[in-house]
């Protein structure tokens, strides 16, 4: 079964870290809006918003899928001139299945 799964993520690309990544990543912490035990939740959130990602799907409630937390995140991000993706629950994001639509 992991077999499985790891071979579906091989088509996966990776998305780079670069400098700027890693500066954000840093700001997020030295602004202590993610703490620093959670240092990889705000690499995380700086490489899908540098790399302009259309959403980021978490079930870190804590840290990363917390309005709260988003808006400290995207006030921190506006001085860098970089936009945050969508954040939320892979629930949130496929919705409650009432919408026509969908």
């Amino acid at each position: 079964m992991s077999e499985e799964r790891l071979a579906l993520l091989e088509e996966i690309p990776l998305l780079d870290i670069d400098e700027l990544v890693e500066e954000l990543a840093q700001e997020l912490v030295g602004r202590h809006i993610i703490p620093e035990r959670a240092a990889r939740d705000a690499l995380h959130i700086a490489v899908a918003a540098v790399q302009k990602m259309d959403y980021l799907l978490t079930w870190n409630c804590k840290h990363i899928a917390n309005p709260h937390i988003q808006q400290r995140i995207r006030a921190c991000f506006l001085s860098y001139s970089v936009d945050i993706p969508v954040i939320c629950t892979p629930e949130e994001f496929i919705g409650d299945g009432n919408d026509p639509e969908n």
